[in-house]
């Protein structure tokens, strides 16, 4: 089971940070009760600039979770033909090759699914098998990895594609001044994300998929997640997430790589979720490694923010590019609402 490839997209609007603040400080101007600490909050992100769905104009336009929604689909299906393609030429691959197409988000709603919308706009067979995912939010990249994984392993001879799109913007919350919406409104992204994941009896080039878990916390579903209503999804993020982080994936990595005969001290690459400055402190913290283990996804934060599930394949695709040698080994982690965490053994 191999990752053969991993392609991406992105909006056309990017935007840095700073333009961001100035932007937000008005939307917010009358509802905080001190606007300057909204941009104090932005700067804390360490984002320099993101891409946005939408002009930003546009989203004074969104009056309604329908209108954000409507926009979603849009925008998502462009992106998605975008992604899906740049990953399958990578990997010297047409539509008519993918057999499963595994599909992510969390910021949008669609059915027909994106997957099925997309099939007849690039030509997948009618004999796809489609797996639409919903719910995961941020730990979907990496969980899509490992169930595109499940399937090759039961189909080696088969190709399965997961496509991640999440357009985080399109949920902000206009007449929301709470922290955990501000502290959203600083550090989510946009963009679109998909990988090549083939069976064991194709040849084609990339990590091994040696192994996967899944981890679910009990009693933690307010960590993080979305409350909806008529106004669309208002995020629930708790300042507990990085101490989640530091109460349990050291135990779960050590566990997970016990059983395959490893240690921490056997990876070299970490592909690690960006889910903010504090989580990534927290990673570095538990794991008991230096910041340079985790360039690439600092990198990733700063330049793109947090994609929700499209992060970590993006991040995937960063650590691909460098070209480490055969033997390297890289553990790649991602935690999301549930709340829980998807680990994944990669091999070159």
């Amino acid at each position: 089971m191999r990752i053969a490839s991993v392609g991406r997209s992105f909006p056309g609007h990017y935007h840095t940070q700073e333009e961001l603040i100035e932007r937000f400080e008005r939307v917010f101007r009358g509802k905080l009760h001190n606007t300057a600490r909204l941009g104090q909050i932005h700067r804390n992100a360490q984002v320099g600039g993101r891409h946005l769905a939408l002009p930003l104009d546009a989203y004074e336009k969104l009056d309604c979770f329908g209108t954000s929604n409507d926009a979603f689909i849009g925008c998502a299906l462009d992106l998605a033909e975008i992604s899906v393609c740049d990953a399958l030429e990578r990997a010297d691959l047409t539509p008519r090759d993918v057999d499963a197409i595994f599909s992510v988000s969390v910021t949008g709603i669609a059915a027909p699914s994106i997957e099925a919308r997309l099939a007849n706009r690039i030509g997948l067979r009618p004999d796809v098998k489609r797996i639409p995912i919903f719910g995961l939010g941020c730990v979907a990249g990496t969980a899509g990895i490992a169930r595109a994984a499940d399937y090759v392993k039961a189909y080696p001879d088969q190709v399965a594609l997961l496509l991640s799109v999440e357009l985080c913007s399109l949920t902000f919350q206009r007449g929301d001044p709470s922290i955990p919406n501000v502290i959203a409104s600083g550090l989510f992204g946009d963009g679109s994300a998909a990988a090549v994941v083939v069976g064991a009896k194709r040849v084609e080039p990339g990590p091994r998929v040696t192994a996967t878990r899944s981890v679910l916390y009990p009693d933690t579903e307010r960590v993080m997640g979305w409350d909806v209503s008529g106004e669309g999804f208002r995020i629930v993020l708790s300042g507990e997430v990085p101490n989640v982080v530091r109460r349990h994936i050291r135990s779960d990595v050590n566990a997970f790589l016990s059983d395959q005969g490893l240690r921490l001290s056997d990876i070299d690459r970490f592909v690690c979720h960006p889910g903010g400055p504090k989580v990534l402190e927290a990673f570095e913290d538990a794991l008991d490694q230096p910041r340079e283990a985790f360039a690439v996804t600092w990198r990733s934060l700063r330049e793109l923010g947090n994609l929700s599930s499209a992060s970590v394949l993006m991040v995937l695709g960063d650590t691909l590019e460098l070209g480490d040698p055969p033997g390297t080994r890289g553990l790649m982690i991602s935690m999301g609402p549930g709340f829980c965490s998807e680990l994944a053994l990669l091999e070159w």
